[in-house]
């Protein structure tokens, strides 16, 4: 059972088939829920920032800074401590929404109605994506799974250099923020290994599921869930900049 995401490592829900079916355990419509609680609260979050930039632009940055740094602290406390995810998955979510709302709307100041768009596809990839793995389309089979761990493994690579040399450095990468070809065709692959997490997602959660983990894994699962549609999110928003920006 492997998972490209990074808060759904292979031994996650292992632990829970050597045990045994817990009496209160993780169903498929609890995940969908909990799911849906951490998306309200991130877009509850991300509507703060997202009014500071019009009336208070001088706190965008703090809070965007603060929402990034705070969420990753979180969200590394809660991949290692999984059992903590029903208080620890509320929090990240309002953190990444700060962090969103400020960089929404930034892209959306520059391009108009670009964040509807970005925020359709995502969603509107997700479901199509699931529909395809429950229709039996898509299947994450172990070469599937190899293939989409190497290439998020790369990419968060690439991303780490391309950070260390704009910090340290005068150059950087240019395919990764430049809107030329290359750079589109970059973003483009970026969105495509995004979206196919989804699916090593999907599956990953239905082990779990079938395993009989605890009733607190639906917590862990739609946040990890979250982890993965963020990305997504923010790489469309990405790439559509790029392809505004050729206009």
């Amino acid at each position: 059972m492997r998972s490209s995401n990074p808060v759904l490592g292979e031994k996650t829900f292992v632990r829970f088939v050597e045990a045994g079916p817990a009496p209160n355990t993780m169903t498929l419509p609890g995940v969908v829920n909990r799911t849906a609680f951490l998306f309200l609260l991130l877009v509850a979050a991300a509507s703060v920032t997202w009014a500071q930039v019009a009336s208070n632009p001088q706190n965008v940055m703090p809070m965007m800074m603060g929402g990034a740094i705070l969420g990753f602290i979180v969200a590394m406390v809660t991949a290692f401590k999984p059992e903590w995810s029903p208080f620890t998955s509320p929090v990240y979510a309002l953190l990444e929404g700060l962090f969103l709302g400020g960089i929404s709307a930034i892209f959306e100041e520059l391009y108009p109605g670009i964040v509807m768009q970005a925020v359709g596809c995502t969603f509107g990839t997700m479901f199509c994506l699931l529909a395809a793995y429950r229709s039996g389309l898509i299947r994450a089979t172990e070469n599937f799974k190899l293939m989409v761990v190497s290439a998020t493994g790369g990419i968060a690579l690439l991303y780490l250099v391309s950070m260390g040399l704009r910090l340290f450095t005068s150059y950087s990468i240019p395919f990764i923020h430049e809107g030329g070809i290359w750079g589109i065709a970059f973003s483009l692959f970026v969105v495509a290994i995004a979206a196919l997490n989804l699916v090593l997602d999907f599956d990953f959660i239905e082990k779990g599921v079938e395993a009989g983990a605890p009733k607190y894994m639906e917590w862990y699962a739609a946040f990890s869930l979250m982890v993965t549609l963020v990305w997504l999110y923010l790489e469309i928003l990405k790439l559509l900049a790029k392809l505004r920006g050729r206009d």
